[in-house]
């Protein structure tokens, strides 16, 4: 309950934070599944992530116009076309945005109710600030306090090859309580669009967040499951 209002559940949101990384479709499935779920989300978005996102998807993330910017993304599919989860991004109103630049904002404090925080993706630069407890900008500074509150901090890290700096670096999220998630896609579920491939990274960071979806077909022991799978239809890719 909330003391300053008895009647009103506090609100104890998921952050995300979206780094410069290639891998936007990463973050806008997280994103859609944490929304299905009915989970709260406190959404941070890079100055880097922003250049990588104009480039990927040809949308611009303002601040002044965050909501409409996030709607037209979340509607995006991993191929490009832009009305694929149109249906499923048009209530936004479980989400609040916050500039990267500021340093005052909520997840900056570790009073501050969260559940927890994903990173995806991950760029290696941002795997080394958080690493080295840098705190350069509000992504990483939400990032070292979920760390020192002992929250769930969920890293997906997407670089590749990686080297030996920034394996120690990883090593070090892991020994201070991080996961260390690779967008690395796997084919046991039967992907047959890029989607799917996109679909089974997000959910690996959900699950690793705790967070129930649908978003891939588990393991269950069955050789060639997932060839006989009947896999989520695009609505306007080019499968249909």
């Amino acid at each position: 309950m909330n003391p300053a209002n008895p009647g009103r559940t506090a609100r104890t949101p998921w952050i995300v934070g979206v780094s410069g990384a290639s891998g936007t479709p990463y973050a806008a499935a997280v994103l859609r599944a944490l929304l299905a779920a009915g989970e709260s989300v406190d959404l941070v978005v890079s100055r880097a992530a922003r250049l990588t996102l104009l480039d990927e998807t040809g949308i611009g993330f303002r601040d002044a116009h965050w909501r409409s910017d996030l709607r037209a993304w979340l509607a995006r599919g991993a191929d490009g076309k832009p009305d694929t989860f149109a249906a499923e991004s048009a209530d936004l109103g479980a989400v609040r945005h916050w500039a990267a630049g500021d340093l005052a904002a909520g997840p900056s404090s570790g009073s501050y109710p969260v559940k927890g925080m994903l990173i995806v993706p991950a760029s290696t630069a941002c795997v080394a600030g958080v690493a080295l407890g840098l705190s350069k900008d509000l992504l990483q500074r939400a990032a070292s306090v979920t760390l020192k509150e002992g929250r769930r901090l969920v890293v997906a890290v997407r670089e590749t090859p990686l080297n030996g700096q920034t394996l120690r670096h990883l090593v070090a999220l892991d020994e201070a309580g991080a996961t260390v998630l690779p967008a690395s896609p796997a084919f046991y579920a039967g992907a047959t669009h890029i989607q799917d491939l996109v679909d089974f990274v997000a959910g690996r960071a959900l699950d690793a967040a705790g967070v129930p979806h649908t978003l891939y077909r588990r393991w269950e022991g069955d050789l060639g499951g997932g060839r006989t799978t009947t896999h989520t239809h695009y609505p306007n890719s080019a499968e249909g």
